[in-house]
């Protein structure tokens, strides 16, 4: 994507663009000058500098900025996250995803900044089915999630076993445009190496020995619905690498097949694993870890909210 297409979407979403910078040399003077609330940042950029030490340049002067790049190199990646963006948007990437990303990036920050802006006002606090307690932890997760729930965005569920990430998974999908149609649900931990491309993406008859008929896999079975990938830092390296393709193209292709098939699927992913270490480790793709965590919810272990133990006894008292 070019600046002047970049310029086109986001005149189209009534999004102001004070200009366009081709080095850090012309943005910095465009920055003085026009004062701007954002600031979008491509990695390369024309000169020495890139968008990385422009990066740096803003943190100081607490002024908003995300990415957006093709660039998905390790080392650059680990450089970007440094820099603490308030999104990355990989390219390609479609234009309804771009501004989803930007509102939620507003949201973060004028949330972090004690600033919600008129149209970005809390939404109200009420209960979801089946999470239980008013603890301010869990209000946040529930603000969280009503935030995001509208959104076709990507979300990814962090937290400790039984924190109930498989519950916010589905309130996601309860509140989303798609909730006519039935969430799927894949526990990626369950799922034998040799048959997760079969299991994901389905495959043709004869595909291999024993595919004695056509088999749907889980995204197709999403398609205009919700996927949720539980424990998805338990997917092996070159699933992961299948995974990032479907997140960028929006298609899949069964195994033995020779045609694509256009998704229209949400992803929830969660994980009980630090992925930043994962990261860190080499056992989780960065790019990957960037496309899943446009909307991250960190749900609190029960120690961190005892308040709400009395209530869960009641509920389960009540349920049992």
């Amino acid at each position: 994507i070019v600046a002047n297409d970049l310029k086109i979407m986001l005149h189209k979403a009534g999004y102001q663009v004070v200009g366009i910078a081709s080095s850090v040399i012309q943005a910095r003077k465009l920055i003085a000058d026009k004062n701007p609330d954002w600031v979008l940042l491509d990695i390369m950029l024309k000169g020495d500098l890139t968008g990385i030490d422009l990066a740096w340049e803003l943190r100081e002067i607490n002024l908003p900025f995300l990415y957006i790049s093709a660039n998905t190199n390790q080392s650059t990646l680990e450089a970007v996250k440094a820099t603490q963006p308030y999104g990355f948007m990989v390219k390609p990437f479609r234009e309804r995803d771009l501004i989803v990303m930007l509102d939620i990036a507003k949201y973060r920050f004028n949330e972090e900044n004690g600033v919600l802006g008129e149209n970005q006002s809390k939404p109200e606090i009420e209960e979801i089915e089946g999470i239980v307690g008013k603890s301010p932890l869990l209000k946040d997760v529930i603000e969280k999630i009503k935030i995001v729930a509208p959104a076709p965005t990507s979300v990814l569920i962090l937290g400790e076993s039984g924190t109930g990430k498989e519950r916010v998974a589905h309130a996601l999908h309860d509140l989303s445009e798609n909730k006519s149609n039935p969430i799927v649900v894949v526990n990626c931990a369950a799922l034998p190496q040799s048959l997760i491309e079969s299991e994901l993406f389905g495959h043709e008859k004869g595909a291999f020995t024993g595919a004695n008929a056509l088999r749907i896999g889980k995204f197709e079975q999403a398609n205009n619905s919700t996927i949720f990938l539980d424990e998805i830092g338990e997917l092996p390296l070159d699933s992961q690498v299948k995974l990032l393709r479907v997140l960028q193209e929006k298609e899949i292709q069964r195994l033995g097949g020779n045609k694509t098939i256009k998704i229209n699927v949400r992803i929830v992913a969660a994980t009980n694993r630090s992925l930043e270490k994962e990261v860190a480790e080499g056992r989780f793709r960065l790019d990957l870890y960037y496309r899943l965590n446009v909307f991250p919810i960190q749900l609190p272990t029960l120690k961190e909210r005892a308040e709400d133990i009395e209530a869960l006894a009641y509920h389960f008292m009540k349920k049992y």
